[in-house]
């Protein structure tokens, strides 16, 4: 599939068929986050890939809903989806130099959240790579990171930055209306 065609066509899918995922497409959409670009080549992304029926609703309690029908179709989707993605990240070092006198000092003004660009960069080709092995998936971002973090076990120096149910969809949703390009792009002055 063609990357730009991949990229027009992907939808975020929120049924999903009980069909497994293969073993090889996991690893093919692990490697497809590890090449994403970091912050110099930190990687400080870990994708944990929750399976077992139990951890994912657990996981699933901890996703808000701000649905005035009550129903939270983040967490239905969890619960049909064959795996989450957990998509973590390392909070202390993408964003800040690694080497010499300055060690550990901040060299943006984004230091102290420039892990939620390096894990957004992996995730796009990990869903792009979805889509192109006919998977489907969806971003959360309503949840309570502290209790998600306390079920997956995971290191008090990392964070968990989304939830990502995977699948084979179920439905096939339109794409919506883009905003036009002259809204979006603007040559030497914005506006301009």
């Amino acid at each position: 599939m063609d990357v730009m065609e991949a990229i027009r066509n992907r939808r975020a899918i929120r049924r999903y068929r009980p069909d497994p995922v293969p073993e090889e497409a996991i690893k093919t959409l692990a490697e497809a986050a590890q090449w994403a670009p970091s912050w110099s080549n930190t990687q400080t992304w870990r994708l944990v890939f929750v399976r077992d029926p139990e951890v994912k609703a657990k996981v699933a309690a901890a996703i808000m809903t701000t649905n005035p029908t009550g129903i939270n179709r983040a967490a239905r989707g969890v619960g049909e989806a064959p795996i989450l993605i957990a998509v973590c990240a390392q909070n202390d070092l993408a964003g800040f130099y690694r080497d010499g006198p300055r060690q550990g000092m901040p060299s943006t003004d984004k230091s102290e959240y420039w892990y939620m660009f390096d894990a957004g960069l992996a995730m796009q080709n990990l869903t792009l790579a979805a889509h192109a092995l006919g998977l489907g998936t969806v971003h959360i971002g309503m949840f309570n990171p502290a209790e998600v973090a306390k079920v997956i076990g995971l290191p008090s120096n990392f964070v968990v930055v989304e939830l990502m149910p995977l699948g084979y969809p179920d439905h096939n949703p339109p794409a919506p209306k883009r905003k036009d390009l002259s809204e979006l792009m603007f040559f030497d002055k914005y506006g301009g």
